[in-house]
């Protein structure tokens, strides 16, 4: 034999044999091969860490983490991405010092521009960039500028997008905003870095945030409740023992907006199964909490 040839009798050197097991196995079962403990799977890997946990190798918040980044292949974006229902939106043609208001009650610093109808996205407002109408400008002299020539360029992309692309593309982008469309082209929703990063860390509350959650429902007392509009119809049969079907709507703000047949306005009320709902706020895009009052029962109706 050859004091060449490597004592495989292949006649490879280790380094080619190490590329040919690569091949055959693939890299999970080729780890296994060498080390009969690698895990072959993710689920396997899941189970790994959690038994390190067990050990106090990770702590909570490290396996956690692991679990959230190791989960991210697995989500898309239509899971995490924030609806269209919810967005704060503004207009293209609006001039800057009327959006002031608006934005600064949202709390954001980042805001889809849309045109009259709210598919046309015609960019992303930074509210720092308004800074600079501000600084050296008389605004009471100047000619008056829009939301528009302020915007940026929007990412667009698509709900089936994971969310381990997304984060790769924010990072090389350096987008923090994306909007999000359905297969039809139409705006479905909006997703943030803050958003993807959620799941990897928990939630993330800023300066911003309210400490003090506004509860879905809250009694008032003698029969009436202030209800958010985008609480779940199961939710608010539980709370308040009715029977609203949610085949069609899943919150009850859905199924008040379609017994309008309208968007209804602040102040304006209906009845529904023996209850008023007043519309207590609401805007130009949708409406955002309800006063629910139950209506006494006439005889004709036991």
């Amino acid at each position: 034999m050859n004091e060449d040839q490597s004592s495989n009798g292949s006649g490879n050197s280790p380094q080619d044999e190490l590329r040919n097991r690569h091949k055959r196995y693939g890299i999970w079962s080729w780890l296994h091969h060498l080390f009969g403990g690698e895990p072959r799977s993710r689920s396997e890997l899941i189970e790994q860490l959690k038994e390190a946990h067990a050990r106090g190798v990770l702590d909570a918040d490290a396996l956690a983490m692991a679990e959230g980044a190791l989960a991210m292949n697995e989500l898309q974006v239509r899971d995490v991405m924030i609806p269209r229902s919810q967005m704060v939106t503004l207009n293209k043609d609006t001039a800057v010092r009327d959006a002031l208001a608006d934005i600064i009650d949202s709390g954001h610093s980042r805001f889809p521009v849309v045109g009259d109808d709210k598919d046309e996205v015609c960019g992303v407002l930074l509210a720092k960039d308004l800074l600079s109408s501000f600084i050296e400008h008389d605004q009471e002299q100047a000619e008056p500028q829009t939301l528009e020539q302020f915007s940026r360029p929007a990412s667009i992309i698509p709900e089936s997008k994971r969310l381990n692309v997304l984060l790769r593309d924010f990072r090389v982008s350096r987008n923090h905003m994306a909007i999000v469309v359905d297969e039809y082209g139409g705006v479905s929703g909006l997703i943030t870095i803050e958003d993807v990063l959620e799941e990897i860390v928990g939630d993330i509350d800023d300066e911003t945030d309210s400490e003090e959650q506004v509860p879905d429902i809250l009694s008032l007392g003698d029969g009436k409740y202030r209800v958010q509009a985008l609480t779940e119809i199961e939710d608010f049969n539980d709370a308040l023992n009715v029977h609203f079907s949610d085949e069609e709507y899943d919150t009850i703000g859905g199924l008040v907006v379609a017994a309008f047949g309208r968007l209804p306005e602040q102040g304006e009320s209906i009845e529904l199964q023996n209850m008023q709902f007043l519309i207590h706020q609401a805007d130009e895009r949708r409406i955002h909490e309800m006063v629910i009052n139950y209506l006494p029962v006439t005889p004709d109706q036991y």
